[in-house]
């Protein structure tokens, strides 16, 4: 049951992230809804209506119904962590705007893109595998319609420089500590660090 509804979860999350890729369905929307205002509430809606999905189908699923699929080496620990560390780097450089996001281009659907790959790396089970999988695949279809979308020299935030691009490590490696020590063994009930 758990499973069932992470899956539509993510459909309906991702379905609506999805929806911004493709430009003339998401302008059709726009008019159908009647302008932006109304288009970003119905946005932010299905949005956080999918991720409670998402959240409360894998937590169900990891009490009832865990599917081992293959057990990770452990010897990939210490990739998993310096790929999660670059993950949360990169997603604070996409609001921290410097030198790595001109290098990056789109540090955020890339810090995504590690994040899932990261966990698909640390976590052998079928919950992890779609949930993560899903993640994985959708960054990197995002990344790939960012070559072909016609308004993708929209105007940006400007670039702040290698100030930016400092602040951007030492938030984003911040971040990552309480992530690491805090939210995944209190909330998640996984540590990062020891046994």
């Amino acid at each position: 049951m758990g499973l069932i509804v992470m899956i539509i979860g993510l459909v309906l999350f991702l379905g609506v992230h999805t929806l911004t890729t493709h430009r003339e369905a998401r302008a059709a929307v726009l008019a159908r809804l009647g302008g932006e205002g109304r288009y970003k509430v119905a946005y932010s809606l299905a949005s956080a209506v999918g991720l409670a999905l998402i959240v409360w189908g894998f937590a169900t699923y990891r009490a009832t119904g865990w599917v081992q699929v293959w057990e990770p080496p452990t010897s990939l620990r210490h990739a998993v962590l310096l790929l999660m560390w670059l993950a949360i780097v990169l997603i604070v450089a996409a609001y921290l705007r410097g030198y790595i996001y001109l290098l990056v281009r789109h540090p955020m659907l890339t810090g995504v893109a590690l994040w899932a790959l990261a966990h698909l790396l640390a976590n052998g089970d079928l919950g992890s595998i779609v949930l993560f999988g899903a993640f994985l695949v959708w960054a990197v279809f995002d990344r790939i319609t960012l070559l072909w979308r016609k308004d993708r020299g929209a105007p940006q935030m400007p670039l702040g420089g290698i100030g930016h691009d400092a602040l951007a490590i030492v938030a984003g490696t911040l971040v990552y500590l309480a992530l690491a020590f805090v939210f995944h063994p209190i909330v998640i009930g996984v540590p990062v660090f020891g046994v």
